[in-house]
């Protein structure tokens, strides 16, 4: 990323001088006399063709007349312009690329935006309007997507009320989009994913298997001439303002699993995550108030909610403010709602999804200032303030605590605050956060690093604290010189075959690496089973749990270099899974894992060069958990309202033919927003509930 940015920034004054030259050429252009205005008419038409002669001697003759006016000094000649302004010009050309340079820094350093070195304002305009959901052709014809389509105009939600079946419409679109096709990318789309850097979850409601799509949109061009026509689109063919477009047919139904009579699983709905401000109070309580009850007309068991470190023992240590949650609990206890709660030790906000800032307390930000230590840190020595390293668990840097103090002092005065909430069973699960994101994983693939998908990420193990442990750790094996993280394994945005660690028969198979991989692996099984520990003492009685994370990009390759970094040691060769099953089942916690909704499929098309496999990642720990007996909990790790994910999620919640018949324990739904109370996307999520709670829906699609 800081090489991009340093291109960008530090283009050679030859580039730019020569670009700015041609730039003052067009504006001298524009100022020609009126003298040179035939000559431009001339040459016009003879492009055009219209009236231009064909022969060899007609080119000729307009070229020698061309040739003859522009060399006459009065026959239209461009004037000559001062120097002062010439170089006043190529001032403010240098200050306009100066600021474009920033503004394409910036998206790519904090946006993690791929444009490319010489990117000009269109670029930056055409990946702003792709990531608002529209769609631009190469052309700069810009039209909204089908998802967009479906809103009503103004861009807001309509009214809802407590029931769904009063919701009111919305203004929808017609039964047959004209000239777009939504159950596809197109290319311009696909490229915008990779831009992006993030997952895009197709946005149509009904949309189709990748491999039953089609491939290559209808398009229009002024005038009705169309291009790249599909002939596996049916349809007829309209005109409207001289333009043709498509009448695209409604998308065939497919069979579908009837899930009524199976296994109840109850459904959670995960709570914006700015829903408590900084100050520790309730933002919005009457809004909020309205979508609880539309959330409870779905007859959803109750919602998630995450109780931030950095908001409650904000300004002083062991100073807890807890107003804003209480108020909180009280409104789902009245609608007689069961919450989770996520003791959240981590930062807010850089990550994907994120859409608030909330840091951790102010006092650590201080701490950190002079120790950086304490965050984690990568082999270039940038620090990572999003949580606390694990190195300090047993160090007391804390102001004479350590971590594992820290975690649990919070807990417990979190404990007794709502101690009336546990008695009654308001609270049904409380989710410890372990590490970035509230999950049991290292920081390998920071975005604030300039990290995109898929790369393999970085380890994370170079603050002072996990050095010595590396040492001591090394020196008790007799091997003193391994004391040392891997010097070949690549930066954030590597792939596996350009790293002499990853590769196949790289290093991560050797002595070296097994001895490293293996104590990396055992440092995070490690922080689990002392922050679990405590949580089980503190929440005795009430279930707590973990929650994992789905590393699932190259885990087609032999090293899972993505699941290495991240802290599971899951070569082709090794089950990483079990050591961290196990550690939960001592502890009688849960594992919530994400990512239960993407498919293979949508990979191996959108991003077939990563070579993920999401179902396998997803099988591989569902065994690995239900083999020690441990209740697996999930929630979707992307928005998602169409029925093809919820299908998705409904079979890895609800395994067909199980011999034994395990399921989920619970799902959270990821999360409440504006898109989720839309009529339509609602009717979606409603029926989805009713299909995990195991009741007859009357749609079935057959």
């Amino acid at each position: 990323m800081a090489s991009d940015i340093q291109k960008l920034i530090g283009t050679s004054e030859e580039d730019d001088d020569e670009e700015m030259d041609m730039d003052v050429k067009e504006e001298d252009d524009e100022d020609d006399e009126d003298g040179g205005k035939p000559i431009a008419g001339q040459m016009m038409i003879g492009m055009d063709g219209g009236m231009a002669s064909n022969s060899s001697n007609n080119q000729f003759q307009h070229h020698q007349q061309f040739q003859e006016q522009v060399s006459t000094p009065g026959g239209g000649a461009r004037r000559s312009r001062p120097l002062e302004e010439k170089e006043r010009t190529k001032l403010r050309e240098r200050h306009r690329r100066a600021i474009t340079a920033r503004i394409l820094a910036g998206l790519r350093r904090h946006g993690n935006y791929n444009l490319r070195v010489r990117a000009d304002i269109n670029d930056v305009i055409a990946a702003l309007a792709r990531e608002a959901g529209w769609v631009v052709l190469p052309d700069g014809t810009t039209f909204p997507s089908r998802s967009q389509g479906s809103r009503p105009v103004g861009g807001t939600s309509s009214a809802v009320t407590p029931t769904s079946s009063h919701l009111v419409s919305q203004q929808t679109p017609p039964a047959s989009l004209r000239g777009v096709s939504s159950g596809h990318r197109t290319l311009v789309e696909y490229t915008s994913c990779h831009m992006k850097g993030v997952y895009r979850p197709n946005p149509s409601p009904y949309d189709l298997s990748a491999s039953t799509q089609p491939q290559t949109p209808a398009m229009v061009r002024e005038g009705g001439e169309q291009t790249e026509s599909n002939p596996h689109i049916g349809g007829s063919m309209d005109t409207i303002n001289d333009k043709q477009v498509v009448d695209i047919p409604p998308i065939p139904k497919f069979p579908e699993r009837d899930f009524a009579g199976t296994p109840f699983i109850p459904v959670y709905v995960m709570l914006p995550l700015g829903v408590i401000n900084m100050k520790c109070e309730l933002v919005d309580p009457d809004g909020l108030l309205k979508q609880l009850k539309v959330l409870k007309s779905a007859n959803i068991d109750g919602v998630m909610v995450d109780c931030w470190w950095g908001i409650v023992e904000a300004h002083s240590p062991q100073e807890y403010n807890w107003n804003g949650y209480r108020r909180l609990f009280q409104m789902v206890r009245e609608l007689k709602l069961k919450l989770q709660v996520v003791m959240s030790f981590h930062e807010c906000g850089g990550n994907v999804g994120d859409d608030v800032c909330i840091p951790l307390p102010h006092w650590v930000a201080e701490i950190g200032r002079s120790n950086p230590d304490i965050f984690f840190t990568d082999r270039e020595g940038r620090r990572n303030p999003e949580c606390l390293s694990w190195g300090i668990d047993k160090e007391r840097v804390l102001r004479g605590r350590t971590a594992v103090e820290v975690y649990f002092d919070h807990m417990r005065s979190f404990r007794a605050e709502f101690d009336e909430f546990f008695e009654d069973g308001i609270i049904s699960m409380v989710e410890i956060g372990l590490g970035p994101c509230g999950e049991l994983r290292y920081p390998s693939c920071p975005v604030k690093h300039g990290w995109r998908y898929p790369g393999i990420g970085e380890f994370q193990c170079y603050d002072q604290y996990f050095l010595k442990g590396l040492k001591k750790t090394a020196e008790a094996r007799g091997h003193p010189f391994w004391a040392r993280g891997p010097d070949n394994a690549g930066s954030y945005n590597s792939q596996p075959h350009e790293t002499g660690f990853f590769c196949d028969g790289g290093d991560y198979d050797g002595y070296y690496g097994r001895f490293f991989l293996d104590w990396y692996a055992r440092i995070l099984v490690d922080h689990g089973d002392r922050i679990l520990s405590l949580a089980k003492l503190v929440f005795e009685g009430t279930r707590i749990a973990a929650k994992l994370s789905g590393s699932h990009w190259w885990y087609k390759t032999a090293s899972h270099a993505a699941e290495l970094t991240a802290g599971f040691y899951n070569p082709c060769n090794r089950d990483g899974y079990a050591a961290i099953a196990a550690m939960l089942k001592k502890h009688g916690a849960a594992l919530n894992f994400s990512c239960s909704e993407l498919r293979t499929v949508d990979q191996q098309v959108d991003f077939a060069e990563a070579l993920a496999d999401p179902a396998g990642l997803v099988w591989q720990v569902l065994n690995a958990a239900w083999d020690v007996g441990i209740p697996i909990a999930s929630e979707n790790a992307l928005p998602c309202h169409d029925r093809v994910t919820y299908n998705k999620i409904l079979d890895n919640a609800k395994p067909l033919s199980d011999p034994d018949g395990r399921h989920f324990s619970s799902f959270t739904y990821l999360r409440l927003s504006p898109l989720l109370m839309e009529r339509q996307t609602f009717m979606e999520f409603e029926r989805f509930v009713k299909r995990m709670h195991g009741e007859a829906v009357l749609d079935i699609q057959v």
